[in-house]
Protein backbone atom coordinates (compact mmCIF):
# COMPACT_ATOMS: atom_id res chain seq x y z
CA UNK A 1 0.00 0.00 0.00
CA UNK A 2 1.20 3.49 -1.27
CA UNK A 3 0.58 5.74 1.45
CA UNK A 4 0.13 9.57 0.03
CA UNK A 5 1.47 12.63 2.12
CA UNK A 6 -1.03 15.25 2.84
CA UNK A 7 0.33 18.32 3.75
CA UNK A 8 -0.62 19.24 7.34
CA UNK A 9 -2.73 23.00 7.91
CA UNK A 10 -2.07 24.25 11.21
CA UNK A 11 -5.48 25.14 13.10
CA UNK A 12 -6.78 28.40 12.31
CA UNK A 13 -6.58 30.78 14.83
CA UNK A 14 -7.52 34.10 13.65
CA UNK A 15 -7.40 37.66 15.43
CA UNK A 16 -10.49 39.05 17.29
CA UNK A 17 -10.77 41.53 14.10
CA UNK A 18 -10.34 38.95 11.33
CA UNK A 19 -13.14 36.83 12.91
CA UNK A 20 -15.75 39.11 13.54
CA UNK A 21 -15.29 39.72 9.66
CA UNK A 22 -15.47 35.91 8.70
CA UNK A 23 -18.75 36.29 10.76
CA UNK A 24 -20.34 39.33 9.47
CA UNK A 25 -19.49 38.01 5.92
CA UNK A 26 -20.94 34.68 6.77
CA UNK A 27 -24.68 36.18 7.97
CA UNK A 28 -24.53 38.33 5.58
CA UNK A 29 -25.75 35.62 2.99
CA UNK A 30 -29.33 35.06 1.40
CA UNK A 31 -30.07 31.92 3.42
CA UNK A 32 -29.71 34.62 7.01
CA UNK A 33 -30.88 37.38 5.75
CA UNK A 34 -34.71 35.43 4.75
CA UNK A 35 -34.67 33.87 8.45
CA UNK A 36 -34.21 37.49 9.86
CA UNK A 37 -37.45 38.41 11.79
CA UNK A 38 -39.28 40.75 10.74
CA UNK A 39 -39.90 44.45 12.85
CA UNK A 40 -43.75 43.08 13.51
CA UNK A 41 -41.80 39.89 14.70
CA UNK A 42 -39.44 41.78 16.87
CA UNK A 43 -42.56 44.06 18.17
CA UNK A 44 -44.95 41.38 19.21
CA UNK A 45 -42.16 39.53 20.71
CA UNK A 46 -40.98 42.57 22.58
CA UNK A 47 -44.79 43.01 23.84
CA UNK A 48 -45.23 39.63 25.07
CA UNK A 49 -41.79 39.18 27.03
CA UNK A 50 -43.08 42.80 28.54
CA UNK A 51 -46.38 41.13 29.58
CA UNK A 52 -44.72 37.78 30.95
CA UNK A 53 -42.42 40.15 32.59
CA UNK A 54 -45.05 41.63 34.99
CA UNK A 55 -46.77 38.17 35.23
CA UNK A 56 -43.35 36.82 36.79
CA UNK A 57 -42.28 39.62 38.87
CA UNK A 58 -45.95 39.99 40.36
CA UNK A 59 -44.45 38.23 43.57
CA UNK A 60 -47.18 35.89 44.17
CA UNK A 61 -50.24 38.59 43.64
CA UNK A 62 -52.29 37.03 41.39
CA UNK A 63 -52.34 38.02 37.46
CA UNK A 64 -55.80 39.02 37.00
CA UNK A 65 -55.08 42.58 38.36
CA UNK A 66 -52.29 42.77 35.85
CA UNK A 67 -53.93 41.40 33.17
CA UNK A 68 -57.12 43.75 34.16
CA UNK A 69 -54.98 46.81 33.74
CA UNK A 70 -53.29 45.95 30.41
CA UNK A 71 -57.18 45.68 29.22
CA UNK A 72 -58.08 49.32 30.47
CA UNK A 73 -55.03 50.60 28.77
CA UNK A 74 -56.18 49.07 25.90
CA UNK A 75 -60.17 50.18 25.91
CA UNK A 76 -59.06 53.48 27.22
CA UNK A 77 -56.93 54.10 23.58
CA UNK A 78 -59.93 52.65 21.51
CA UNK A 79 -62.52 55.02 23.51
CA UNK A 80 -60.14 57.91 23.03
CA UNK A 81 -60.26 57.18 19.17
CA UNK A 82 -63.35 57.35 18.73
CA UNK A 83 -63.79 60.37 20.45
CA UNK A 84 -61.26 62.01 18.87
CA UNK A 85 -61.56 61.10 15.31
CA UNK A 86 -65.89 59.74 15.96
CA UNK A 87 -67.17 56.63 13.74
CA UNK A 88 -66.69 57.90 9.60
CA UNK A 89 -69.69 55.98 8.86
CA UNK A 90 -71.93 57.60 11.61
CA UNK A 91 -70.77 60.84 10.70
CA UNK A 92 -71.47 60.62 7.00
CA UNK A 93 -74.58 59.49 7.77
CA UNK A 94 -75.72 62.26 10.05
CA UNK A 95 -74.92 64.73 7.85
CA UNK A 96 -77.01 64.06 5.08
CA UNK A 97 -80.45 65.14 6.42
CA UNK A 98 -83.26 63.98 3.53
CA UNK A 99 -86.34 65.87 3.52
CA UNK A 100 -88.55 62.76 1.97
CA UNK A 101 -88.16 58.85 2.83
CA UNK A 102 -87.43 56.92 -0.23
CA UNK A 103 -91.03 54.99 0.12
CA UNK A 104 -92.85 58.91 -0.01
CA UNK A 105 -94.43 58.91 -3.72
CA UNK A 106 -97.14 61.42 -2.77
CA UNK A 107 -97.96 64.55 -4.51
CA UNK A 108 -98.13 67.90 -3.19
CA UNK A 109 -101.74 67.86 -2.32
CA UNK A 110 -101.40 65.02 -0.53
CA UNK A 111 -98.82 66.63 1.70
CA UNK A 112 -100.37 69.79 2.10
CA UNK A 113 -104.19 68.36 3.24
CA UNK A 114 -101.57 65.83 5.79
CA UNK A 115 -100.24 69.51 7.37
CA UNK A 116 -103.50 70.87 7.32
CA UNK A 117 -105.15 68.09 9.36
CA UNK A 118 -102.56 67.90 11.34
CA UNK A 119 -102.59 71.57 12.41
CA UNK A 120 -106.32 71.43 12.79
CA UNK A 121 -105.32 68.94 15.65
CA UNK A 122 -102.83 71.14 17.50
CA UNK A 123 -99.68 69.15 15.95
CA UNK A 124 -97.82 72.18 14.69
CA UNK A 125 -94.64 70.37 14.36
CA UNK A 126 -96.06 68.00 11.97
CA UNK A 127 -98.22 70.64 10.34
CA UNK A 128 -94.60 72.36 9.17
CA UNK A 129 -92.95 69.37 8.25
CA UNK A 130 -95.68 68.42 6.12
CA UNK A 131 -96.16 71.17 4.53
CA UNK A 132 -92.45 72.15 3.80
CA UNK A 133 -92.15 68.68 1.56
CA UNK A 134 -95.47 69.86 0.05
CA UNK A 135 -93.58 73.37 -0.85
CA UNK A 136 -90.42 71.30 -2.63
CA UNK A 137 -93.12 68.63 -4.02
CA UNK A 138 -95.09 71.61 -5.76
CA UNK A 139 -91.84 72.78 -7.12
CA UNK A 140 -90.80 69.71 -8.12
CA UNK A 141 -94.03 68.83 -10.28
CA UNK A 142 -93.83 72.23 -11.28
CA UNK A 143 -90.08 71.49 -13.13
CA UNK A 144 -88.75 73.91 -10.99
CA UNK A 145 -85.97 72.17 -8.86
CA UNK A 146 -85.42 68.55 -9.06
CA UNK A 147 -85.29 66.64 -6.21
CA UNK A 148 -84.41 63.31 -5.20
CA UNK A 149 -85.05 60.85 -2.00
CA UNK A 150 -81.52 62.17 -0.44
CA UNK A 151 -82.43 66.07 -1.52
CA UNK A 152 -81.88 67.91 1.90
CA UNK A 153 -83.77 70.79 2.90
CA UNK A 154 -80.81 73.10 2.91
CA UNK A 155 -80.63 71.78 -0.87
CA UNK A 156 -84.42 72.33 -2.16
CA UNK A 157 -83.71 76.33 -0.55
CA UNK A 158 -81.23 76.91 -2.29
CA UNK A 159 -82.37 75.82 -5.53
CA UNK A 160 -85.83 77.39 -5.28
CA UNK A 161 -83.79 80.39 -3.64
CA UNK A 162 -82.38 80.67 -7.31
CA UNK A 163 -85.63 80.26 -8.90
CA UNK A 164 -87.31 82.66 -6.37
CA UNK A 165 -84.90 85.60 -5.61
CA UNK A 166 -87.50 87.49 -4.04
CA UNK A 167 -88.53 84.27 -1.16
CA UNK A 168 -85.05 83.24 -0.65
CA UNK A 169 -84.58 84.44 2.93
CA UNK A 170 -88.05 82.88 3.69
CA UNK A 171 -86.63 79.53 1.91
CA UNK A 172 -83.82 79.36 3.89
CA UNK A 173 -85.56 80.31 7.05
CA UNK A 174 -88.25 77.51 6.32
CA UNK A 175 -85.39 74.85 6.11
CA UNK A 176 -83.58 76.13 8.83
CA UNK A 177 -87.12 75.96 10.62
CA UNK A 178 -87.65 71.82 8.97
CA UNK A 179 -84.18 71.14 10.33
CA UNK A 180 -84.92 71.77 14.01
CA UNK A 181 -88.03 70.60 13.59
CA UNK A 182 -87.29 67.17 12.48
CA UNK A 183 -83.79 66.49 13.13
CA UNK A 184 -82.98 68.61 16.69
CA UNK A 185 -86.27 67.56 18.11
CA UNK A 186 -87.73 71.32 18.60
CA UNK A 187 -90.97 72.11 18.30
CA UNK A 188 -93.01 73.53 15.53
CA UNK A 189 -95.67 76.17 16.16
CA UNK A 190 -98.31 78.02 15.01
CA UNK A 191 -96.59 80.91 14.23
CA UNK A 192 -93.90 78.35 11.82
CA UNK A 193 -97.29 77.28 10.23
CA UNK A 194 -98.61 80.32 9.30
CA UNK A 195 -95.38 81.22 7.75
CA UNK A 196 -95.05 77.97 5.70
CA UNK A 197 -98.23 78.97 4.85
CA UNK A 198 -97.94 82.39 3.27
CA UNK A 199 -94.85 81.21 1.90
CA UNK A 200 -96.43 78.21 -0.01
CA UNK A 201 -99.18 80.16 -1.08
CA UNK A 202 -96.31 82.76 -2.59
CA UNK A 203 -94.66 79.83 -4.54
CA UNK A 204 -97.22 78.57 -5.90
CA UNK A 205 -99.06 81.94 -7.38
CA UNK A 206 -95.82 83.28 -9.08
CA UNK A 207 -93.96 82.60 -11.93
CA UNK A 208 -89.64 81.52 -11.40
CA UNK A 209 -86.99 83.69 -12.61
CA UNK A 210 -85.83 81.46 -13.97
CA UNK A 211 -85.30 76.82 -13.73
CA UNK A 212 -82.77 75.25 -11.61
CA UNK A 213 -80.72 72.11 -11.90
CA UNK A 214 -80.68 68.70 -9.71
CA UNK A 215 -78.85 69.12 -6.02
Amino acid sequence: MILIPVPFQPPVDPDAGTARNWLLQELAKAEYQQAKPTWFDQLSSAFWNWLSNLNVQSNGITQGPILLVVLLVIVAAIVAAFLVFGSPRRNRRSSIRPMFTEDDQRDAAAMRRAATAAAARGDFSTAVLELFRCIARGLAERAIVTTTPGTTARDFAVQAGAAFPDSGSALVGAASTFDRVRYLGADGTANDYQAFVALERELRSVHPALTTGAV
